[in-house]
């Protein structure tokens, strides 16, 4: 029989250590694996946009595990001794620092309301101008792009052309249909031709670019119009901080001492 004084110094020895055990997710081999770890670990999964769930948990908790048994295995075998493991750790432990000191410098210099506001107002000044919806047509040489040119005036319909004549495999099969776009985003010879023609004018000549010849009609033109500042306005603030983290790292360097 275990004598009364005995079994409190147990119970009292218990008590003490469950708050440490608390601290620690699992045990393996005598190795504690601490809860700090895996809270770090199941932060990044979600950060990474998986959810917090109890099943997660308990995923990261069994990975941990898996994880000790195998590094207590690479102890046994030296290899957290080898220069090559070293120098790759080194490296690993350098990166984690560097991601956390710019991750904290992001958060401390977020950018204000009015920087943001000025950011954007740039950007609708910049994408300013019209956008045109177009309709064309590509062919291999310029006799074929003319005798389609002489059909469609002749009363051909435009779209039944484009869809039997054309070799843009993106349009063509929709009449010739480019949708709405800023003209600059195609290359500058079919810029060009399609900012000379008004609203319902087609190309009286083939128009030559390095994909081939083309037939443009222009069917409408508007103005740009930008989206609203609360639907742009999370990737200007990424824009303006990864800015000021670049500033951040260039006038680190230009004061270092580098030899």
């Amino acid at each position: 029989m275990i004598h009364k004084k005995t079994r409190l110094w147990v119970m009292l020895a218990a008590f003490a250590a469950a708050p440490a055990f608390a601290q620690n997710i699992a045990v393996v081999n005598g190795t504690a694996i601490p809860k700090s770890r895996a809270d770090a670990l199941v932060a990044q999964l979600v950060k990474q946009g998986q959810q917090d769930t109890p099943q997660l948990h308990d995923a990261v908790k069994q990975e941990l595990v898996n994880r000790e048994i195998l590094m207590q295995e690479a102890v046994r075998e030296g290899i957290p001794n080898r220069d090559d493991v070293k120098a790759q750790v080194a490296v690993a432990q350098q990166s984690v620092v560097l991601h956390a000191l710019i991750e904290d410098y992001a958060a401390k210099s977020k950018p204000t309301d009015a920087e943001v506001k000025a950011r954007y107002d740039e950007l609708v000044k910049q994408a300013g101008g019209k956008e045109y919806h177009l309709h064309h047509i590509l062919v291999d040489n310029e006799q074929q792009a003319k005798d389609l040119i002489a059909k469609i005036k002749a009363g051909a319909k435009f779209e039944d052309l484009a869809k039997q004549y054309s070799k843009d495999p993106g349009s063509g099969k929709n009449g010739g249909d480019l949708d709405w776009a800023n003209p600059h985003t195609y290359v500058p010879e079919f810029a060009a031709a399609a900012e000379k023609l008004k609203k319902g004018q087609m190309t009286d000549t083939p128009v030559h670019t390095q994909f081939g010849w083309h037939i443009i009609r222009v069917d409408d033109i508007r103005d740009i119009t930008p989206p609203p500042l609360d639907q742009v306005k999370a990737q200007i603030v990424q824009q303006i901080q990864q800015e000021k983290v670049q500033a951040f790292e260039q006038s680190l360097r230009a004061k270092a001492k580098i030899q």
